[in-house]
């Protein structure tokens, strides 16, 4: 009940009234059965902006760190979370992983649609970057197609690292499902699951038109940060 009174009366309205979003591709969401709904991830506000927009529920897969913050704020944003219906996904391993597996798989086996972030969390800097197989595991053992979404201008609205979001032209587009029925029974070959992946990939990158990188979002960020502490303890010595 909670999820429809902020669909339609808390948030959802504010969120159009402020954003504006255009809707693009919406006809290629299933008005009924389970599907999962795959997109880029750019900003805090893509949690809250395409189930606004969607006429069906979408549950997704949310980080386990929105269910366990600290102090009144993280306890709010966990009542939030969970009175939502987000399913919290621990991301520390192989055994979390499959954790999260069957979590989604739970919610398609419903008939309803999964909301997933291929990319495993938000991108640090707009591009796209490679995607986990998790969400092709998932397509190829409940035997669902995979809607592509592309989240677009988000990232300006909301970047990282900023708590409210600023009014900016948002752009939310839905591809044409893709069918991995041909796959059938071969979830557990790691071939057939990276190329059903880099196939999904390839979808929201046709649909986003963002610059992509073939590295996953989380090393990249890494190797970012360790750049970035490296030239605060050695900084460059002045020019004499």
């Amino acid at each position: 009940m909670f999820y429809y009174l902020l669909k339609y009366v808390l948030l959802g309205p504010l969120l159009r009234l402020v954003f504006r979003p255009r809707i693009e591709g919406l006809e290629h969401v299933p008005a009924s059965g389970a599907a999962i709904v795959a997109g880029n991830h750019l900003s805090f506000s893509d949690h809250f902006l395409m189930p606004a927009i969607l006429k069906r529920r979408i549950t997704f897969l949310a980080k386990a760190e929105y269910f366990t913050g600290p102090g009144i704020k993280g306890r709010l944003t966990a009542a939030f979370f969970r009175s939502a219906g987000q399913i919290p996904v621990d991301r520390s391993g192989k055994e979390a992983g499959q954790a999260a597996i069957r979590e989604g798989l739970g919610v398609l086996r419903k008939g309803e649609l999964l909301g997933i972030y291929p990319e495993g969390t938000r991108s640090h800097d707009g591009r796209l970057y490679k995607g986990k197989v998790g969400v092709a595991v998932m397509a190829l053992k409940a035997g669902v197609p995979v809607v592509p979404c592309a989240m677009i201008g988000t990232f300006e609205a909301q970047p990282p690292g900023k708590t409210l979001p600023r009014p900016h032209p948002i752009v939310i587009r839905f591809g044409k499902p893709l069918d991995f029925s041909r796959y059938a029974g071969m979830e557990n070959e790691k071939a057939i699951l990276r190329a059903a992946t880099d196939e999904i990939m390839y979808a929201i990158l046709s649909l986003s038109e963002q610059e992509y990188v073939d590295q996953y979002a989380a090393v990249a960020k890494a190797a970012q940060d360790d750049a970035k502490g490296d030239r605060r303890r050695f900084p460059r010595a002045p020019l004499t």
